[in-house]
């Protein structure tokens, strides 16, 4: 008697859980359609604002050419350290034991320096970093105002970039409002 009762039990159980759940995410859906319909949403190109300020050309074009500048310099010291390390290969067999360490410690040391120099110029905090920073930072804090002051005029809750790897797959042109933060900022677009 017992081994039939309990697989009906199960049954009502799961399917009461399964009602359950079923009730919830129709609760949740209704709550999110309800409370997106009283938000407004824009989406911007910041690709697009970005290649339409020159400046934010000027300040690239700026970066590229102090990035290639330190490249070089660190590109140098590589090189001299494995001619040093050529040349030390070369000598190893009429070096004394003195002079295979002194050469190896010189070698260690051009390679440290190219390290340090690459840290330096390229590291998390390095010079390109801060040099970027201070480059940049005017324009998005320009775009950002510009960005907001329409914001706050047309009552948008969220203005999100097209451009940035989102996985945005479809929004209407109409909420782009990309060509009116160019105009806020007073380039002509066509």
């Amino acid at each position: 008697m017992q081994s039939v009762i309990l697989p009906v039990i199960k049954k009502k159980i799961m399917k009461s859980k399964v009602l359950l759940i079923t009730l919830l995410l129709g609760m949740l859906s209704f709550g999110v359609s309800t409370s997106c319909k009283a938000q407004k949403f824009a989406l911007l190109d910041m690709e697009y604002i970005l290649k339409n300020i020159p400046a934010y050309e000027r300040a690239n074009e700026q970066l590229n050419q102090v990035s290639k500048k330190w490249q070089a310099e660190v590109e140098a010291l590589n090189l001299e350290a494995s001619t040093m390390y050529k040349n030390y290969q070369n000598e190893v067999v009429f070096l004394s034991q003195e002079q295979k360490k002194a050469k190896q410690e010189a070698i260690m040391q051009k390679e440290k320096e190219a390290s340090d120099l690459k840290k330096k110029y390229f590291g998390p905090e390095g010079e390109l970093f801060k040099k970027r920073e201070s480059l940049m930072s005017p324009i998005q804090e320009e775009i950002y105002n510009a960005v907001k002051s329409i914001s706050e005029l047309r009552g948008y809750s969220m203005v999100i970039d097209r451009a940035s790897d989102n996985g945005m797959i479809y929004a209407s042109p109409k909420i782009d409002i990309s060509r009116e933060v160019l105009e806020k900022l007073g380039y002509n677009v066509q």
